[in-house]
């Protein structure tokens, strides 16, 4: 067992708020070590809505969260303004007659509440619009309804997000870990009293080693309390599920609001090259490792939208994706109502543990006000007063422009493909062009429906702590499209294997494993024609490619097998 050094600051947990915390410590000058168990925004904050929004509904219970997320949005425009592109949003006033008439005004009074915020986040104030020209914006909308209100709000790839905070820590100096577990807590010698690191395993390596720090950062998300009792902590935390539904393009021109049966708000969007259609919130009380999408689930949310937009049951839904948020804890309130807030614990003051902080609850839009409070408090632990300059700092990507025609030219990527490229790394896109330059194989088209090329790949892999292919996925939106890895998976586990040196076994066990992990999310909505398309994937990878020759010796075929009526669905969290 090897010893490392000691740093200032170990955080638990790879996600938008472990990331976050990360980049802050660094850029403060702590000395910091980001440790995951899987990989850069596997748990919640891969598993959400991908919007960077102000929270207009929370304004019915929690305004300050409505207010910071608003605040924080706009702070993340600037630093990384590659990244998110406009939603418009239309809010259907499904009454007619008088009765519109009335709640179209109640309506309006509350945007027109919401509309203080939008100077914030670079927003646009709403407007009231007639049925006719919400219909001019939106056709697909049922012809049954009074009148629409627009709001706008942003989108943003979480897991880029994720990456870029990751990579910014990473430049000022600290060590991030993915696929390395915390095993168990380090103690000061003599009693249990204070935190002095944790010991950890190396999943790819299988080595287990002790990680030493002055301060610890429990930012798991859901699996908080699950890491705490290993010190013999608790905090409450009310963990709330939500399931999304994936449509393989673009079927609305904006964002649409809907209501569920029971009253609930829920939303068909575009996002990226697909439709986004979100969200339930249900108590949850399950396995975090085992997460599943219902039958239930799913026809709740389209019963819903089809009210709004009747031709939604046409478009094919490509996968489910689910997760727990890490909501704080409050008795006797319906899920909708919990506040979306966070709270830092000090278990030195809270349980007499010392060196030991947790955070829980929050949401995706806030992370960088949040991950600067929770700086401020390993400060304090530490005795180093620093300031927060987070909010001024773009992030890897962020900052200057880049001529994508010229890097095109120069590269041979197309400048389609480039497009996307910049997306996801901003000016970094000339990095990936670059290799291009040396190796002119690397302009080829592995996965066409994103699209991503094999320099991207390549990149993530050299660059971006890419082990496997789900990290290529959660990198570049690798088979995250209408194939769903069907044309793409072989080759880019061949990319994976000459970079990381596997042998050609592993790469079928990567291969398979990438498979098993996309079948998970589309298990719950495969049936008629896209049955049959599962089963010529299968027949593709598993007889063509010979994989079930290399996977039958160990047998792990059962998991890929499994019937549809009660699957796991990859990711475990929404922000």
């Amino acid at each position: 067992m090897a010893q490392a050094e000691t740093f200032d600051v170990a955080i638990i947990g790879g996600g938008v708020n472990g990331t976050g915390i990360a980049r802050d410590c660094a850029l403060r000058g702590y000395r910091t070590v980001l440790l995951e168990k899987r990989d850069i925004a596997t748990g919640a904050s891969g598993a959400n809505s991908g919007m960077i929004h102000g929270g207009a509904r929370y304004m019915l219970y929690d305004v300050p969260t409505t207010e910071k997320s608003c605040r924080d949005s706009g702070y993340i425009q600037q630093m990384a303004p590659h990244m998110l592109f406009r939603i418009p949003f239309l809010y259907p006033v499904m009454q007619r007659g008088l009765a519109g008439t009335i709640a179209a005004s109640l309506i309006e009074t509350y945007f027109e509440a919401y509309d203080l915020f939008q100077p914030l986040k670079n927003g646009k104030p709403h407007t009231h619009l007639t049925r006719e020209e919400a219909l001019q914006v939106e056709p697909g909308l049922t012809k049954n309804f009074h009148s629409a209100i627009t709001m706008d709000e942003w989108g943003i790839d979480p897991f880029r997000l994720c990456t870029a905070n990751a990579l910014s820590a990473a430049e000022a100096g600290a060590v991030i870990r993915n696929h390395t577990e915390v095993l168990d807590f380090l103690w000061e010698p003599g009693e249990k009293k204070r935190v002095c690191g944790v010991l950890v395993k190396d999943h790819r390596t299988g080595l287990t080693e002790e990680v030493r720090a002055r301060v610890v950062f429990n930012a798991s998300g859901a699996w908080v309390t699950r890491v705490l009792e290993r010190a013999g902590c608790k905090v409450k935390v009310r963990p709330g599920k939500g399931v999304h539904l994936i449509l393989d393009r673009r079927i609305v021109n904006v964002g649409v609001l809907c209501t569920a049966i029971d009253g609930r708000a829920i939303f068909i969007m575009p996002h990226d090259n697909s439709t986004i259609i979100g969200t339930t919130d249900d108590d949850y009380y399950g396995d975090l490792e085992n997460i599943t999408v219902t039958k239930d689930e799913i026809e709740y949310l389209l019963q819903g939208v089809e009210r709004v937009f009747p031709a939604v049951r046409q478009a094919r839904i490509v996968r489910t994706m689910a997760g727990i948020r890490p909501t704080m804890f409050a008795w006797g309130k319906n899920e909708d109502a919990l506040s979306r807030d966070h709270r830092i614990y000090d278990h030195g003051e809270r349980d007499g543990v010392a060196g030991l902080l947790t955070m829980i609850g929050g949401k995706l839009a806030a992370f960088r006000i949040m991950a600067e409070e929770a700086t401020d408090k390993v400060g304090e632990l530490l005795g180093k007063e620093a300031p927060c300059t987070t909010h001024a700092k773009p992030l890897p990507g962020g900052g200057g422009e880049a001529d994508l025609e010229k890097l095109s030219s120069d590269s041979g990527i197309s400048l389609p493909a480039l497009e996307r490229i910049h997306f996801r790394h901003g000016v970094r896109a000339k990095n990936v062009a670059v290799l291009c330059e040396k190796d002119p194989s690397l302009q080829r088209m592995v996965c066409a429906c994103e699209p991503v090329t094999a320099a991207e790949l390549t990149y993530a892999v050299r660059t971006e702590w890419a082990a496997k292919l789900s990290d290529l996925r959660r990198r570049t939106r690798l088979g995250t499209g209408p194939c769903q890895g069907a044309n793409c998976t072989l080759e880019s586990a061949a990319i994976l294997g000459q970079e990381l040196s596997l042998p050609g076994r592993r790469q079928l066990e990567e291969t398979y494993d990438f498979l098993k992990n996309r079948w998970k999310g589309r298990a719950p909505i495969v049936e008629g024609e896209q049955l049959a398309q599962e089963e010529l994937n299968r027949a593709i990878h598993l007889q063509v490619a010979g994989l079930h020759r290399v996977l039958e010796e160990s047998g792990p075929f059962e998991d890929w097998q499994k019937p549809a009526s009660s699957p796991a669905v990859e990711g475990s969290g929404r922000g």
